[in-house]
Parts: structure tokens; C-alpha cells; sequence
């Protein structure tokens, strides 16, 4: 019989499956004794998060902020950008915390040098990263702070709220995107800025070069001629290293007319949602 190989092969599934059985039970006891209790409410905060890992919150992930704000009592329940308000008032009702009240942004694209508008210095072939066209002399762009249009933002957003338009430039679809700013640590260029969504007008451009300089590479870029902020009766735009910037919180506050985007000769503010566009253009002229 001890040379039969049936019976050795018998003998040893037998052994296989004896050690195999004991390691189950010792895995299973060992499980159960170092078990580490998790907090079901952490579950449920998770539960409400939009789930789209992008960070803005400061943790690494949905899960690692939802333990967080429900284990360490100095963590703000209303840190979800993406979630915005409502997250926020849910997240602080379950930890019992008080969620201030959260201002919705959604991303800018401070350019508006399209391929029809912007000088090109030369042609571009290596790989379609605008980390890596940046690289190579800032770009294939005369101007070195336009969008490169390759569409690292495009790849960042986990909410599908941008895309590259025939243009070349990226296009911000308004109602997904959450302001989690995942696109504005992929521009190399840093040209992407979280803006209130209430926000009155906006800056098309990011170039500090001079008026002269800027035009000829883009045609629509700002030339700091400061028009704009001549014209702004609150004093909400200032020009700064040749390029306008605008106070968004004294623009929503007191401006009801852009006077100032009828004043741009080269369309480089333009008007957002709450402003009658033509309206405006029409008494700046």
C-alpha cells in the first residue's frame, strides 16, 4: 500500500487540506482577537461624500475625511468642495459640529488665446502633456503664459466638467463642475483659478507682458491700459505687472453694471451670468 501513488496522493490532500484548516482557524481567532472596531458613522459620512477623490478637502480621499471629521473634533465639516452646501449642512448634522457657510467656485481658464487669436512659434510634436509641451521653451505659443491646449486639466477633473474645445482652449461645463480645483494643479501655466460662482466678470488673460508685446502675440490679451479700472467706480480692478485683476467680493457687492468689460479694447474682461451683456456694452460705449 506504501507504494501505491494513489495513496500517497490521497495522503497528502489530506495534509494539504488538515494544514490548510488549521491556519483557517488560527487566521480566524487571530481576526477576531486584533479587530479594530471602525466608528459606523465614519461609514455614513463617507456615504455622503460625492466621491470623487480629488483632494480638495486636504485629506488623501473621500475615506481618509470622513474619519477625519468625525474623529478629530478640530476638522471642519465643511471642507467637501464639491459637496458644497448641502454636503456640508448633512456632514455637520451627523458629527454634531456647526459647518460654516460654504461659497460656491467654479474654474476659470484665464485665457482666451484660441488658435484663431494666438501667435504660434513653433510646431509642437513631442507628448500631448501640457506638462511636457511647457518644457520645451515654455511652449509652442508666442505667448508663455497662454494655455498650451493639451488638456492636463481636461485628464485632472474627476467630474467630467471639462473638455477641449476645436479652439484649443478648454471649456468649462458650469453645472459639473464642483471648484475642487483639480484642474488648477494641473496647468503648468497656472492659469486656472477657482471663481465665485457669483462673480460679475472675469479676466481672459494670464500675460504679464507689455501692451505692445501682448497683442502681438495674442489679440486678445490685456494690455494693461488700465481702462477698466478707471472706469470702475468701486475701485474693484487694479492693474497689476500689465494685466487687470478684478476683487471679486467688491464686484458682487456693489457693481451692477461692468462698465468696465465696454471699456476693453480687446474683449480680454467679459461679463458672466447676472449681467445683460449687450446691455452693459451699449451704456460703457
Amino acid at each position: 500500500m506504501l507504494s501505491n501513488p494513489i495513496f500517497f496522493a490521497i495522503v497528502i490532500v489530506i495534509v494539504l487540506a488538515a494544514i490548510g484548516l488549521v491556519f483557517g482557524l488560527v487566521l480566524a481567532v487571530a481576526n477576531k482577537k486584533l479587530k479594530v472596531e471602525t466608528n459606523p458613522l465614519i461609514e455614513e459620512v463617507e456615504e455622503l461624500l460625492p466621491k470623487g477623490q480629488c483632494g480638495a478637502c486636504g485629506y488623501a480621499g473621500c475615506a481618509a475625511y470622513a474619519e477625519a471629521v468625525v474623529l478629530n473634533p478640530d476638522v471642519a465639516p465643511n471642507l467637501c468642495v464639491p459637496g458644497k452646501q448641502e454636503v456640508a449642512d448633512a456632514v455637520s448634522q451627523l458629527t454634531g459640529k456647526t459647518a460654516e457657510k460654504v461659497e460656491p467656485h467654479i474654474a476659470h481658464v484665464r485665457c482666451a488665446g484660441s488658435c484663431d487669436k494666438a501667435k504660434i512659434d513653433y510646431t509642437y510634436t513631442g507628448v500631448k502633456d501640457c506638462g511636457a509641451a511647457n518644457m520645451l521653451h515654455y511652449g509652442p505659443k508666442a505667448c508663455k503664459y497662454g494655455c498650451l491646449g493639451f488638456g492636463s486639466c481636461v485628464s485632472a477633473c474627476n467630474f467630467g466638467a471639462l473638455s477641449l474645445g476645436d479652439n484649443g482652449l478648454p471649456a468649462v461645463d458650469a453645472k459639473k463642475c464642483t471648484g475642487c480645483g483639480a484642474c488648477e494643479k494641473a496647468c503648468p501655466k497656472k492659469l486656472i483659478k477657482m471663481q465665485p460662482t457669483a462673480a460679475h466678470v472675469k479676466v481672459d488673460c494670464s500675460s504679464r507682458d507689455k501692451g505692445a508685446a501682448a497683442k502681438k502675440n495674442c489679440v486678445a490679451a490685456c494690455i494693461g491700459c488700465g481702462l477698466c479700472a478707471k472706469n470702475c467706480p468701486y475701485q474693484a480692478v487694479r492693474i497689476q505687472d500689465n494685466l487687470a485683476f478684478v476683487d471679486a467680493a467688491i464686484c458682487i457687492e456693489k457693481c451692477a453694471e461692468a462698465t468696465c468689460v465696454g471699456k476693453c479694447p480687446t474683449g480680454a474682461i467679459s461679463a458672466l451670468a447676472g449681467f445683460e451683456t449687450e446691455k452693459v456694452l451699449a451704456k460703457a460705449n
